[in-house]
C-alpha cells in the first residue's frame, strides 16, 4: 500500500468550538503561498481530486508554498457540507492559517470547478481587504452556470483553462464569461470537464 503524507488538522472556529479542516500543506520557503479549492463536494469532490493534485504538482515544482484542504464535511474535516457560503468561508479560514504560517507576501489562487467559482469569490474578498499581493487566479473549467460571479472583481492576471467538450460547463458560457471579465482563457481541444487523458496537457497550460 502506498504510503501518504500525513495531513494537517487546523482550528476552523467559523464552524464552532473544536471544529477542524483537513489541510495538506508543502512549505518551501517561498515569497509565493498557492491555496488550491477543490471542486463540488456534494458530487465528491475533494482535495485529492485529479486535476487539483495537477495544479498542486505544478506549485510545488515551481517551488511556492502549496496548500490545499479539505472543504467541511469532507475527508477529515469537520461539519457537513453546504456547495456555497460554508465553503467559501473554509477558504477563508485555510488563507488565513496559510498567510500565518508562511513569510510570503504573494498569493497564487486556483480552483476547478465548484472551487473554481469560490476562488473568484475568495480572489475578490482578497483584493478588498487583504494585505497579500493577489499574483494570480487561475479557473480550471469554473462553474459559473451554477453559481452567479456577478459583481466579483477578480485580478488583473486571471487565466481560464477550459475543455470545448466539457459536459458540465458550457464552453460558451465560459467564453462569455472570459469577455465579461476581460480575463485571457487557454481552450484544450477535445477536452472534456475533468480533462481524462489531458492532465499532462492541463499542466502545461498552467502558468505561475
Amino acid at each position: 500500500m502506498k504510503n501518504l503524507k500525513p495531513t494537517t488538522l487546523i482550528l476552523a472556529p467559523h464552524m464552532g468550538d473544536n471544529a477542524v479542516l483537513e489541510v495538506d500543506a508543502h512549505w518551501a520557503n517561498s515569497d509565493t503561498l498557492a491555496v488550491i479549492l477543490h471542486p463540488n463536494p456534494k458530487a465528491g469532490g475533494t482535495m485529492n481530486n485529479k486535476v487539483v493534485t495537477t495544479l498542486y504538482r505544478f506549485c510545488k515544482e515551481n517551488g511556492m508554498d502549496t496548500v490545499r484542504f479539505n472543504y467541511r464535511g469532507v475527508g477529515r474535516s469537520s461539519g457537513e457540507i453546504e456547495y456555497g457560503n460554508g465553503e467559501y468561508l473554509d477558504s477563508l479560514c485555510v488563507l488565513d492559517w496559510a498567510l500565518q504560517q508562511t513569510n510570503a507576501k504573494t498569493l497564487w489562487l486556483a480552483g476547478f470547478s465548484f472551487g473554481g467559482f469560490i476562488a473568484c469569490r475568495v480572489a475578490d474578498k482578497v483584493l478588498a481587504d487583504y494585505d497579500v499581493n493577489l499574483q494570480k487566479l487561475t479557473l480550471v473549467a469554473p462553474s459559473i452556470e451554477k453559481n452567479d460571479p456577478t459583481g466579483l472583481t477578480l485580478p488583473t492576471d486571471t487565466l481560464m483553462i477550459y475543455g470545448d467538450q466539457d459536459e458540465f460547463v458550457r464552453p460558451s458560457s465560459m467564453a462569455d464569461f472570459a469577455d465579461k471579465f476581460g480575463i485571457r482563457s487557454k481552450v484544450m481541444t477535445g477536452a472534456s470537464h475533468f480533462f481524462h487523458g489531458q492532465l499532462s496537457e492541463l499542466k502545461e497550460l498552467i502558468e505561475k
